[in-house]
């Protein structure tokens, strides 16, 4: 909520139950750094997250209403080719399904010669990996700049067979 890659949160849990979250928080990284706590402290003690939230939710729908609109406009939503997508109700990502038999780690650099980047979704699977996956990131791009990203996408897209 604050910026990316820095994670902090807290958990308040049962004396028993907390004993093993914070074994298995020192397993995965030993400590949360000091530096990352006092930045999280200063941001939150006199109330400007509070404050700042409403602000960075009210930009966050128009990217994300932009975003929808151009995929919308641009991704094949029926027949053979159909992608699909879930509007998000927070966060900072749209969640793709592209049609079957793509792969959006062949996608990947057919997007990225016509300008245009996104994260494959295989990694995001505990199981097995669905990979005609991919999340795009909506809060990064200025809104004009997301129709041309997902008009660049749709053109890779028309490249695979």
């Amino acid at each position: 909520m604050l910026a990316p890659g820095l994670r902090l949160g807290y958990v308040v849990a049962p004396d028993a139950v907390f004993a093993k979250l914070l074994q298995a928080k020192q397993a995965a990284d030993l400590h949360t750094p000091g530096f990352n706590q006092r930045i999280v402290h200063e941001v939150i003690r006199d109330g400007f997250l509070r404050e700042h939230v409403p602000t960075i939710r009210a930009r966050y729908r128009i990217h994300r209403d932009a975003m929808q609109a151009a995929l919308s406009a641009h991704l094949p939503t029926t027949g053979a080719r159909a992608c699909r997508w879930n509007v998000p109700g927070g966060g900072m990502f749209f969640w793709v399904e592209l049609p079957a038999g793509v792969d959006a780690d062949v996608l990947l650099p057919r997007a990225v010669e016509r300008g245009v980047a996104f994260v494959p979704g295989a990694p995001f699977f505990a199981g097995a990996p669905m990979t005609n996956t991919l999340r795009l990131s909506f809060v990064t791009v200025p809104p004009e700049a997301i129709d041309r990203g997902v008009r660049a996408l749709a053109a890779a897209l028309e490249t695979m067979s």
